[in-house]
C-alpha cells in the first residue's frame, strides 16, 4: 500500500490492489497499518473531499480535520495517484 502521508496515527494511503476498471481517485484511511477495512474518501476534481464509507470508524471530529488537511493537499493526491496508476478519472 502506497503510503501517501501520515497524520497523527492515521495513514493516508491507496490501496494498491484496485479494481479495473480503475474506480476515480481516493484514499483510505486506517489508524495504525493499512488494512481492507479502512475509511475511504473520494477526491472531486475540484479537491474536495467527500466521504465514501468511514469503515475504520474515525470519531466524527478526527475524521473533519482529516479531511480538511487531505484537501489542502488534495493536488498532491492526485498527482501521486496519477504517477502510481498512470491514470485518473474522478467522482465528481
Amino acid at each position: 500500500m502506497p503510503q501517501i502521508f501520515k497524520i497523527g496515527s492515521y495513514w493516508v494511503f491507496f490501496w494498491a490492489n484496485e479494481n479495473k476498471p480503475l474506480e476515480p481517485v481516493h484514499v483510505h484511511v486506517a489508524q495504525g497499518n493499512p488494512s481492507a477495512n479502512s475509511t475511504k474518501i473520494w477526491i472531486t476534481k475540484a479537491g474536495k473531499c467527500y466521504l465514501c464509507n468511514n469503515n475504520s470508524k474515525i470519531p466524527n471530529k478526527t475524521l473533519v480535520n482529516i479531511m480538511r488537511i487531505i484537501e489542502a493537499r488534495s493536488r498532491e493526491v492526485i498527482q501521486k495517484w496519477y504517477d502510481f496508476f498512470g491514470e485518473i478519472s474522478y467522482y465528481c
